[in-house]
Parts: structure tokens; sequence; C-alpha cells
């Protein structure tokens, strides 16, 4: 039976004791040492039983990620008046692909180097500024995000800003969010 090999891989995971398993579900530490040998066969509630107890350890053990866990707190931002060469000089200086762009003491575009590059390649670059070529601002969350609805967002933005209280905070890119997650899975669960 696969799922005995699974409760054994799982138990020995995150750490926990026979003995451990055997009072959370009601049985002596013998009888689930035969089953995980594969001596006996589970009825279909213990298996049950074993298995929500494992899931509810492991969402102990993992909690649910938030944005406030990858997110990068040194935003690099880009004034709206800036010439295009400042907003280059920016981004090459810290191998950005895109700023936050703001005006006035908040986030009101973004730059990417696509924009940036094209404008550049314009016979009066040097007059141009930042709020001539803005692009639209990266949608804004709140620290406590669920790090698991980030890709949906990364299918059409490349950033998210992160907040507390309206106070910009952060930076999430893809780079960050793949930063955050290795070695570790994205859906974490908490306890019911």
């Amino acid at each position: 039976m696969n799922v005995l090999v699974e409760i054994r891989k799982r138990r020995l995971a995150l750490g926990v004791s026979l003995g451990e398993l055997a009072r959370a579900v009601g049985r002596s530490d013998a009888t689930l040492s035969r089953i995980e040998r594969g001596k006996i066969r589970p009825s279909y509630d213990l298996v049950q039983k074993i298995l929500k107890y494992l899931e509810e350890q492991e969402g102990l053990a993992t909690p649910r990620l938030t944005v406030k866990d990858i997110m990068n707190r040194a935003v690099v931002t880009v004034d709206s008046s800036a010439t295009l060469h400042v907003a280059a000089q920016r981004m090459e200086s810290g191998a950005f692909s895109q700023l936050p762009v703001v005006g006035e003491g908040r986030v009101v575009g973004s730059l990417s180097e696509g924009a940036l590059l094209r404008a550049l390649s314009h016979p009066r670059a040097q007059r141009i500024r930042v709020r001539e070529i803005l692009e639209p601002a990266y949608p804004i969350v709140e620290e406590g995000f669920p790090a698991e609805l980030l890709p949906s967002l990364f299918a059409h933005y490349p950033a998210v800003l992160v907040t507390r209280r309206g106070d910009l905070k952060g930076i999430v890119t893809k780079a960050d969010l793949i930063r955050g997650l290795h070695g570790t899975t994205l859906r974490r669960t908490a306890p019911a």
C-alpha cells in the first residue's frame, strides 16, 4: 500500500515519533509499527486520522508564506521628473529591469527597461522625462498578502509593491519569489 509508505515518510520528515502519532490517533505504538511495516492493514478511518494529524503537523511546521516573508525591503524608485539618463543610471547600477516611479511622495507608475530603451533611441532623448514614458503602476498589496497568489499577478505584472498601512515597505519581483521559495513549496497550509 503506497499510503502506508507515505505515512512513514511524512512522519519521519516531520520528526514525529511513533509514540506521539500513536497517542494522537488513539492506538498503540506496536499497532502503528505493524501498520508502517505492512504487517496489518489499517481501517480507512484510522488512515484518515493519521493523515489528518500529519497534515496538521505540516501546517505547524510550515506556516503560510506572505509577501512580507519574501519581499525586498530596499525599494529603489525613480522620480517622475527625472531624466532618462538618471533612470538609466539607476537601473544599470542596481541591475534592475524595472523600477517603480514616484511623484510627490506616492507611486504614480512604473518604468521598464523596454520603455527606457525605446525612449533613449529617440533623437530628443536628452530632454525626455520619466513621466513622459510612464507605464502603469504595479499592483500594491499589504504585507500579509499570501505568497501563493503572486504567480497569478506575475502573469500580468513584473513586480508587486508591498505596503503597510499605505506606506511603501517593499517590492517583490519574480526573482524575489524564486529566491524566497528556494527549497520550499509555495502552498503552505495552516492548521485547521
